[in-house]
């Protein structure tokens, strides 16, 4: 037992180090001084981060990316937990197909999704707008937080709220004294999850971008697919340390709370 123990933890750390190796290895060339991508680096340069900042290009693509971050992760959160209140508190016909629906955005392809979008901002105008990015991410980023704020109602017992309601409390009242402050770190996980998946997200970007408005991971994508020089790998680490920093946090309210997150 103590050797399968042993040979199960051994191939758990390779396995890790298997996955982490790639990203240590982008990290260490985002600081290199050559002008191409090389690993080992001949030298350590700030030149690349110098130069993400100070190129146009990359400064609007971070900056639309907040833009279309900071309210279709809010939107997402506030639409996904009362979405998850409502199937799961709630006695709704046929809950369990409603629910399985509004997970459909991380089951079915992304390419199928971005197409529909697609093909309805088309009569909407929206295509290259910000307002299409928004609503874009959010119907992406939504499952996360349905999935996770649903985790959260189901480990919370039910008879707290029955008895704030037996004292008197009107449901309004019940849900903002009892429920939120017990929901709020599982809310706060489905916000985290839905920042990243935002900030992250390509194939719906892609579809309903343009040149002028356009996230960074598509600018990512572009430069990919151009002249490829070490500010590539620079944006890289920079996503991967927001990322890092965002699910450290989430799975600290998990910790706490021992709710799970969404698979």
């Amino acid at each position: 037992m103590d050797l399968w123990r042993r040979l199960r933890g051994t191939i758990c750390i390779l396995v890790a180090l298997y996955l982490i190796a790639p990203l240590v290895i982008v990290v260490i060339i985002s600081f290199s001084a050559a002008s191409f991508l090389q690993f080992p680096p001949p030298g350590l340069s700030l030149r690349w981060y110098v130069n993400l900042f100070g190129d146009p290009a990359w400064t609007s693509s971070l900056i639309v990316s907040v833009q279309v971050l900071i309210p279709s992760a809010t939107l997402a959160t506030l639409l996904g937990t009362a979405a998850a209140y409502a199937l799961v508190r709630g006695r709704i016909p046929g809950a369990s197909m409603i629910g399985a629906a509004l997970m459909l955005p991380i089951i079915v392809p992304g390419i199928i999704t971005a197409a529909a979008l697609f093909g309805v901002y088309r009569g909407l105008g929206l295509n290259g707008t910000l307002t299409g990015l928004i609503i874009g991410h959010v119907v992406i980023t939504l499952p996360y937080v349905v999935a996770t704020v649903s985790s959260g109602l189901r480990t919370m017992d039910p008879r707290l709220e029955d008895a704030a309601s037996t004292l008197g409390a009107r449901p309004g009242a019940a849900f903002r004294r009892v429920t939120l402050p017990l929901l709020l770190p599982a809310i706060l996980s489905g916000l985290l999850f839905a920042a990243v998946a935002s900030f992250d997200e390509l194939i719906v970007s892609l579809f309903v971008s343009t040149a002028r408005v356009r996230p960074v991971a598509v600018q990512m994508w572009s430069n990919v697919r151009g002249d490829v020089d070490p500010t590539i790998a620079a944006i890289a680490s920079l996503c991967f340390a927001f990322a890092f920093v965002v699910l450290l946090a989430e799975g600290f309210l998990r910790r706490r709370t021992g709710i799970e997150g969404p698979r």
